[in-house]
């Protein structure tokens, strides 16, 4: 005798995952929810290409590490036996995990023989708290252009000493308060140009390396504090302003830009031709800051070497300074002959 077919029926859910039925069910469902929610709004601002307002941009310096959230999130649908939820999670899940890859194409190969090697330093020294680690620090890397965020007046002394002078003769130094204060030092001969405008001292200036003229720019716009977002998108946008003008020279735009890849803002400088030099060493998720959890993997990078295409990075290495919640970055380039 023939049988009646079976109806088709969606997959179970493993029974090891389930809750027992009641407010436990309800906790984990309602608990889901709000933590996917908070995963696809900011997934999708990334998507999208904008920033958003608070606390988005604050949450997208740290999205590799939405993951937590939203595999959290997808445990918990299954356990209150929620499908839809559990198909949320996994595309929340999928979305994150696509954005966590490297932003921008490969270089093009660069032109011309290398003609120096540039050993570019760049550090936040916390309101100058870092001062006497950035001086061993120099002594110990002996970098030929370093750029220095947060440099108060005992910081500004101490890079106008006698020793200090010697080792880098040419520099741009602006002496202001303890976040205002920055310096650019170069073993090289500077001509220094305009800053670029910011509440944060950002000087610019042109060294020259073997007979090449490289711009050098220090970054350092405001962070994207609650309330200060357009301030800091507006200086980001001077600092994209300054990378799209350029012109041919190799440029170095290095420092604090207090953004990651997964903001717009910082993209957008990326997109007029720059690259990031740890990026293209694959190290562009290295956590610059917090520096207290920093070594453990945990944070974001918001402090970059940024280099246009005739400057090829070889090394990057992040180092630890005591006194400051920032990491310093030191990269080595190779200057390409353009020419």
């Amino acid at each position: 005798m023939l049988r009646p077919p079976h109806v088709l029926r969606p997959p179970r859910l493993p029974r090891w995952t389930a809750l027992p039925r009641g407010r436990a069910r309800t906790v984990a469902s309602w608990s889901s929810g709000l933590l996917l929610v908070l995963v696809t709004v900011v997934v999708a601002c990334r998507a999208a290409g904008v920033d958003g307002v608070s606390p988005v941009p604050q949450l997208l310096a740290f999205l590799p590490w939405l993951l937590v959230p939203a595999g959290l999130g997808l445990l918990l649908a299954a356990a209150a036996r929620r499908p839809l939820g559990c198909a949320w999670g996994l595309a929340a899940l999928a979305v994150a995990s696509w954005f966590t890859q490297p932003y921008g194409d490969a270089p093009p190969a660069p032109r011309g023989p290398v003609a120096a090697q540039l050993r570019v330093l760049t550090a936040n020294l916390e309101f100058g708290g870092a001062t006497d680690a950035l001086l061993g620090a120099l002594r110990r890397e002996k970098p030929d252009l370093v750029s220095v965020q947060e440099c108060d007046p005992r910081c500004a002394a101490a890079l106008n000493s006698q020793a200090l002078r010697a080792a880098y003769p040419h520099r741009n130094v602006v002496v202001a308060g303890a976040a205002e204060g920055s310096a650019l030092l170069s073993k090289h001969p500077l001509t220094n140009e305009a800053e670029v405008y910011a509440t944060l001292a950002m000087p610019g200036a042109v060294a020259r390396v073997a007979g090449q003229r490289v711009r050098i720019q220090v970054a350092h716009p405001m962070p994207p504090v609650p309330g200060g977002l357009h301030l800091w998108r507006s200086e980001l946008g001077r600092l994209r302003d300054f990378a799209a003008r350029r012109g041919d020279l190799p440029t170095i735009v290095a420092g604090d830009f207090n953004a990651s890849q997964d903001h717009a803002a910082f993209r957008a400088v990326l997109d007029t031709g720059l690259r990031d030099s740890a990026r293209m060493l694959g190290a562009g998720r290295t956590p610059s800051w917090p520096a207290a959890t920093a070594g453990a993997g945990i944070g974001a990078q918001i402090d970059h070497v940024l280099v246009s295409d005739t400057l090829r990075p070889r090394t990057a290495r992040f180092l630890a300074l005591e006194g400051t919640d920032h990491r310093a970055l030191l990269v080595t380039l190779d200057l390409h002959d353009s020419r």
